[in-house]
């Protein structure tokens, strides 16, 4: 990734820079907290938006000009993918709460700190993960349910899509770094640029090079590779307020025990999905054969459309909550929570109802075989009946993030799928067969929400009360 000569000397050149005349992460303790959630969420969401049309577009592509095998690949390949990257993810978000912080508390020399150290993190875990990713290429793949002609498909886009894997946590790393200072637009674009370049590049690498599946993994690497680079020149450029130096790359003991601490929520977050892939795929397999695979990446990639605005919404909220905590803005910070809860939910019913609707014409957009037109939409019926109310387990997860509460974030993060969904798909699989494991879904969406609703009600009172 590109750091335009970053270099170190005896007088330290530094990584970011200051704002020219106001301090943007201010703006989050005083302005209106809907205008902040807007301001906030908009960005988060249309990144995320356009990061879930990718994904579609690109099953598109890979479906109707490889073939609906080649879904399951992708199916099989992108919780490996997210996994590993997802260490800068974790990295990002655990620093980005102790400098939404530390920002609040007026302790800019912490934020610099942070931020330092999470670079230094971020690019050790980055060759870590790669090395092990290509050492263990196979098994990794055959745990996450790639067998017979699926695997060897699975092989041939994992190899390319793991190249670009480490520019991928660093773009992550940054566009959570860049949100908490108040940037909510350019950490937009991190997310933005690479989704865009990938539906320009899969046509072209796809159809014009006539690379195939392939093409597919190459237009993605590239993307992540221009994603990171612009998060990179985004630090040496003049905006951001939090400015890092050679000596905040030395680790400091305390400050990775707390980016850990809050960064784990993420990982076990994304551990706890990639596990529930290797479930559901072996479960799937098990009990209805390959084609299913291709049956959950579609019902997946439609999930992720229904849940943008909510996906948005929990990274916009963390900046606001975490600013207004570090400098005791209570009422500011229970606002946010009853706001983001309100109108994440109604955003999340909205297009619920317009992909239950249309889901029949969402699904033959995928491509036309006749298979997966007769299995798909029921179970799209099936798996998005509760998801409304995902995005109150969701935000409160965040909320105890943003905060710095790492145990109860920890376990509403962890409620959903490890607790609720994975044990539910083993036992309803063997009752219902493949029904059962869509079933599974919507039960554990509303066991999570009563367990999110039971904690953030404690929380509210707690805060009222200090």
């Amino acid at each position: 990734m590109g750091t335009d000569n970053l270099t170190f000397a005896a007088r330290p050149r530094t990584l970011s820079t200051a704002l020219p005349n106001t301090d943007r992460s201010s703006e989050l303790g005083t302005a209106s907290i809907n205008r902040l959630l807007v301001q906030q969420t908009v960005p988060a969401s249309v990144g995320v938006l356009v990061m879930s049309l990718y994904m579609i577009v690109d099953t598109i592509f890979v479906g109707r000009w490889v073939g609906p095998l080649a879904i399951g690949a992708i199916t099989v390949v992108m919780p490996v993918m997210f996994l590993i990257s997802s260490t800068g993810m974790a990295i990002g978000i655990g620093g980005s709460s102790i400098i939404s912080r530390a920002l609040g508390a007026g302790n800019t020399a912490r934020a610099s700190r942070t931020f330092g150290n999470q670079v230094a993190m971020t690019v050790v875990m980055a060759v870590v993960t790669l090395i092990l990713g290509f050492v263990f290429d196979e098994q990794i793949l055959r745990l996450f349910g790639a067998a017979g002609q699926v695997l060897p498909l699975a092989l041939e886009y994992y190899h390319i899509i793991l190249i670009g894997v480490p520019f991928l946590g660093w773009a992550m790393m940054g566009n959570n770094v860049i949100r908490s200072q108040g940037f909510p637009r350019e950490a937009m674009m991190v997310m933005l640029l690479p989704a865009m370049l990938n539906i320009i590049l899969d046509p072209i690498l796809m159809l014009g090079f006539d690379m195939g599946l392939k093409g597919a993994a190459w237009a993605t690497s590239i993307s992540y590779m221009v994603s990171a680079t612009y998060v990179a020149r985004f630090f040496m450029g003049k905006k951001v307020e939090v400015r890092m130096t050679a000596a905040d790359l030395r680790l400091d003991r305390g400050i990775v025990k707390e980016i850990n601490a809050l960064g784990v929520v993420t990982l076990a977050r994304q551990g706890a999905i990639s596990l529930l892939y290797i479930v559901v795929n072996h479960a799937l397999v098990k009990h209805g054969g390959i084609i299913y695979l291709s049956v959950f990446g579609i019902v997946n990639r439609l999930m992720m459309l229904a849940l943008f605005t909510v996906l948005g919404l929990t990274q916009g909220i963390l900046p606001i909550v975490g600013y207004n905590y570090g400098a005791h803005n209570y009422e500011r910070v229970i606002t946010t929570i009853r706001n983001a809860v309100l109108g994440g939910t109604g955003m999340a019913a909205s297009i619920w109802v317009f992909v239950l609707i249309f889901r029949e014409q969402a699904v033959g957009i995928f491509g036309n075989d006749p298979e997966l037109m007769a299995l798909t939409p029921p179970a799209v019926l099936l798996v998005f009946l509760a998801t409304p109310i995902i995005s109150l387990q969701m935000i409160g997860a965040a909320y105890f993030q943003a905060v710095g509460r790492a145990l109860p974030a920890l376990l509403l993060t962890l409620s959903r799928q490890t607790l609720f969904l994975i044990p539910l798909v083993l036992l309803f699989s063997d009752i219902w067969q493949i029904n059962g494991v869509w079933y599974a879904f919507p039960v554990a969406d509303v066991l999570s929400a009563i367990v999110t609703t039971w904690f953030l009600q404690r929380e509210i009172r707690n805060l009222r009360e200090i």
